[in-house]
This record gives C-alpha cells, structure tokens and sequence, in this order.
C-alpha cells in the first residue's frame, strides 16, 4: 500500500477542518503548501473544543509528528549543562539554557505561560507560547484542558478561572514532550511590585512541585509573565534563576535538568548573566 506523504496529509487536514468549521467550509485553499500550512493552523487555533471524528485525529497525530521530526526533535543530551560550559554556581550541573523552540523539547514536561481560560490562544497564527505549544500538540491538548476547566466549575462555580501560579497538568499529545504544565504569569500593568515578584516566584516553585507530585525528572521553563504580561525580563531572569536554585536546594534529589528556555537574544543575555 502506498505510504501517504505529508502533503498529501495536509490537504486532507485542511478539507476537513474546514468542514468541521461549517462557517469555513467555502474557503478557498491556496495552492502552495506554506499557505496550507498557515490555513490548517488558523483553522485549529479557532476550532473551539468538541468532539473530532477519530480518522481525523489519526491523520493530524501523523502530520505533527512529522512536522516536528522536520523541525526537529532536541533531547537532553544536546543541550550542554552550565556546568559544563563552565559555570560553577549551584547546581550548575543540572541547569542550561537553551534558546528556541519549545516545542522541539524532548523532557519530561515542558512549561507553558498560559491565560486563565486555559483553553489555548485562539488568535490564528499568534507566535505566543500558547499558541505554538497547541498547535503542534494538537486539538486534543485543548480538548483535555476543556475537561479539566469544567471539573473545575462544576466544583467552584461557573465562573471560575486559573489563578495566578495554579499549575494543570496535561499530556503532550504529539510533542516530543510527554507533559505540559500550564501555569498563569501575574500580568504586570503600571509598575512592578513586590507581589508581581512574589507570584512569579510561585509560579516557578508550584511547577517544581507538581514535577515532584508526578515523578517528572526534567522540565524545560519559558520566561514565564514576559512578553505580553509586561513582566520586566532581566528581572523576571532573576527570579527564576534564584527561584528555581532555592527549590532545589531544598529537594537536591528530585530533578534530573531544569532548562530555562529562551527565544530572544535579550533573555538569553539575562540568564547568561544569573548562570555565569
């Protein structure tokens, strides 16, 4: 039987998202397969959570590992330690940094700054962590943390959000990670204070906590609250370094690799400066 080729995948998944967005369902598909590739995203990151026909599934599952293969998978073993890049502060030998994509991690669980809706980003294309982290799980990851939002309110109220610093644990689906913790950021408007700082600290320190809860030996952080939370980087670099060090002093057994991962050059340069 002739093997179905990643293009061939795509055009399925685009034709059938769009039926299943009836509104959709007349969208011209471009031709080209980059276009494609932004169409099928869009498509995802809009679909609110529901019930997929199971082919379907099957289908995206085998188009996103591939996409991830081709982007390609980075484990443990390629991301040097700072102690082995010469750092001698604590712990050294179990920190790194690594800068790029998220998504491309093979740990345990990987950290995602989400919002307190804790469905996703549906902003199409948005270059968030949310969204990223999503779109290469697949539908499933919002589906999963639909469940657990609706628990949730059946048990607080209809109204419920996340709290700041609350982390949800969910799988990875089709990321090479196997879990992703879903953590909210405090949201800096006007100055920084002192509580902004206390949050984040607890931010870092309830995801260690739930990797101890759950026996995961290796966790990969983004720069929690930056970005569009106005969380000052240099400072928020500090925090997590000084956090996460601090947590691991207190259970020195307990984690493998803790990765700070960054995207910008200026996040880099921070945790250069707190590791070295």
């Amino acid at each position: 039987m002739k093997e179905t080729t990643q293009e061939e995948r795509l055009d399925y998944l685009v034709e059938a998202f769009k039926e299943d967005l009836e509104e959709y369902k007349d969208l011209q598909t471009p031709a080209d397969i980059f276009n494609k590739r932004r169409i099928l995203r869009s498509l995802m990151n809009i679909r609110m959570p529901k019930r997929m026909d199971p082919a379907v599934l099957t289908i995206q599952d085998e188009y996103l590992q591939g996409r991830i293969r081709e982007n390609g998978i980075v484990t443990l073993s390629d991301i040097p330690t700072a102690e082995e890049r010469g750092s001698t502060k604590p712990f050294a030998d179990r920190l790194s940094i690594w800068q790029g994509d998220i998504t491309r991690l093979e740990v345990d669980a990987i950290v995602n700054a989400a919002n307190s809706q804790m469905l996703g980003c549906f902003v199409p294309m948005h270059t968030c962590i949310d969204n990223c982290i999503h779109t290469f799980a697949g539908i499933q990851l919002r589906a999963e943390c639909d469940r657990q939002m609706k628990e949730l309110r059946a048990r607080y109220g209809r109204d419920y959000e996340q709290p700041t610093a609350v982390p949800m644990l969910t799988d990875g689906y089709n990321l090479p990670a196997r879990k992703v913790i879903h953590i909210v950021g405090p949201i800096v408007s006007g100055g920084l204070t002192q509580k902004h700082e206390r949050l984040l600290e607890a931010c870092y320190s309830s995801c260690l906590d739930m990797c101890l809860e759950n026996g995961l030996k290796s966790v990969a952080f983004c720069c929690i609250s930056t970005g569009v939370f106005h969380f000052p980087n240099q400072r928020a670099a500090r925090i997590a370094v000084k956090t996460v060090t601090d947590w691991l002093s207190a259970h020195p057994e307990s984690m493998e690799r803790v990765v700070f991962n960054v995207f910008k050059d200026e996040d880099r340069a921070y945790y250069e400066q707190e590791l070295f």
